[in-house]
């Protein structure tokens, strides 16, 4: 039912056979505002509507993936968070999965409403069709799919896709403005070609575990930072092929590996330890190299993070937040490398200070010298976080078990929204897009009768 309305509108976008409609509760109450495309209605804020009036500077809906559309044979992290970055810039995603079962993170676990969290994060935004690439006539349907693609996007096992002929050398004569993205482990060619490789594996191979946790124990990364890492190079070398083919006409092969893409971002150890030098100590999490830097406890049981970068930061925590002077010129303290080398002693001096302090009263002193701060966060801090609620962060997307709230890409833009559509159920869109390759119900139900699909 859409709410009473005193004023609205309806428009029909040209070839998307979608229909839009606007209705303002009234003619002064303009704080919420309902639209519905297609058979799915929203509640949002004036500032996040669709524009209506380009004259008055407001967005229109092109975005910059419109018409461009991916295939993907995905499972896990890290191509389906880089396939639904494309979605995000307005690409139609085609997710291939298992038929019964679909993509296996899935049944990571059951905690957003009886769906997986790894799975709700990364897969908003696309169409699920099952296919059995082990059954002829599902390889049927899926090169009658690349008819039409611009992109296939595959992180199965070493060789599974060239096997299946689903290489670049062998797709690449019958649709040469292709793109071929390819994500895995360690690449399609060296000695570790053929190993597989899962998140925690990488981050071990990479040196990541080296570097995190605490002198006794190596700790790996609370998130799958091999995963993203690939996504992200994944995503970005994709927007640069679809450049590219726009100036050239041809497609591009796409190699991502997890190492690769991981060892990019420990750069900093790796050049810390230039030339067989020290690594850089595991201190928890403190800076290894920088200090102060990192978690301080306080008198009533908070922890606040603090960072200096710098010594003029430096003489003014010892005059305001500590209250000590004379502790800026301190020769165990008066430089970085020393303050690094005696943090122990330095630890001590900040916590019999903040000890007799509140979080509330250490974060003031902070503030006042323009010392970098924050508290240190769970995840229902993260949820609840004033600032991502005052940038109106927070979105609700549809998915199979309902609503559930997502957060909007980073990066805000003046021309568009990004697209934030459900989360899909196994299997929800075969139907639809088979009758869109031109099957009809026989020929689709014959499918279904040899578990193609």
């Amino acid at each position: 039912m859409w709410p009473s309305t005193s004023s609205g509108c309806r428009v029909r976008f040209e070839g998307s056979g979608e229909t839009l409609c606007v209705g303002v509760r009234s003619p002064t109450a303009t704080k919420h505002r309902f639209f519905a495309v297609g058979d799915r209605s929203y509640r949002g804020q004036p500032n996040r509507m669709l524009s209506l009036n380009k004259s008055e500077g407001q967005k229109d809906m092109t975005r910059p993936l419109d018409g461009i559309t991916v295939v993907s044979l995905e499972h896990a992290i890290a191509a389906p968070f880089c396939t639904r970055q494309l979605a995000d810039l307005g690409a139609r995603v085609i997710k291939i999965e298992r038929p019964g079962v679909g993509d296996f993170a899935r049944a990571y676990d059951t905690r957003v409403r009886g769906q997986s969290s790894h799975f709700v994060w990364t897969n908003r935004s696309k169409e699920s069709l099952t296919l059995d690439l082990k059954n002829p006539d599902a390889m049927a349907v899926l090169s009658s799919l690349l008819q039409s693609a611009d992109v296939l996007v595959q992180n199965l096992a070493p060789g599974a896709a060239a096997r299946m002929g689903l290489s670049f050398e062998a797709l690449s004569p019958k649709h040469p403005k292709l793109i071929v993205c390819d994500i895995s482990g360690y690449g399609e060619d060296g000695p570790y070609r053929d190993k597989k490789a899962y998140d925690l594996l990488i981050q071990s191979e990479a040196g990541l575990l080296s570097v995190t946790g605490t002198p006794d124990a190596p700790s790996k990364s609370g998130n799958s930072m091999a995963d993203i890492a690939a996504g992200m190079y994944a995503y970005t070398n994709i927007l640069s092929a679809l450049l590219l083919r726009g100036k050239t006409g041809v497609g591009s092969y796409i190699d991502v590996s997890m190492l690769e893409a991981l060892a990019e971002w420990m750069g900093y150890p790796l050049y810390y330890a230039f030339e067989g030098a020290a690594p850089p100590p595991r201190t928890g999490a403190s800076h290894s190299s920088i200090y102060p830097y990192g978690p301080f406890a306080v008198g009533d049981g908070g922890t606040v993070m603090l960072g200096l970068q710098n010594e003029r930061e430096w003489k003014v925590f010892c005059e305001v937040v500590l209250g000590d002077a004379a502790l800026c010129s301190d020769v165990r303290f008066c430089t970085n490398a020393l303050r690094n080398a005696n943090r122990a002693e330095l630890q001590q001096l900040i916590l019999a200070v903040f000890a007799v302090m509140s979080t509330v009263e250490v974060e003031a002193r902070l503030d006042q010298a323009q010392i970098a701060n924050a508290r240190m966060n769970n995840m229902a801090g993260v949820w609840a976080h004033p600032q991502l609620k005052a940038r109106e962060r927070w979105q609700q997307v549809g998915s199979p078990g309902g609503h559930i709230p997502a957060l909007l890409p980073p990066g805000r833009n003046n021309r568009y929204d990004y697209r934030m559509d459900p989360v899909p159920a196994v299997g929800e869109h075969t139907d639809a897009i088979l009758r869109e390759l031109g099957l009809d119900d026989a020929a689709v139900q014959a499918l279904r009768d040899s578990q193609a699909i």
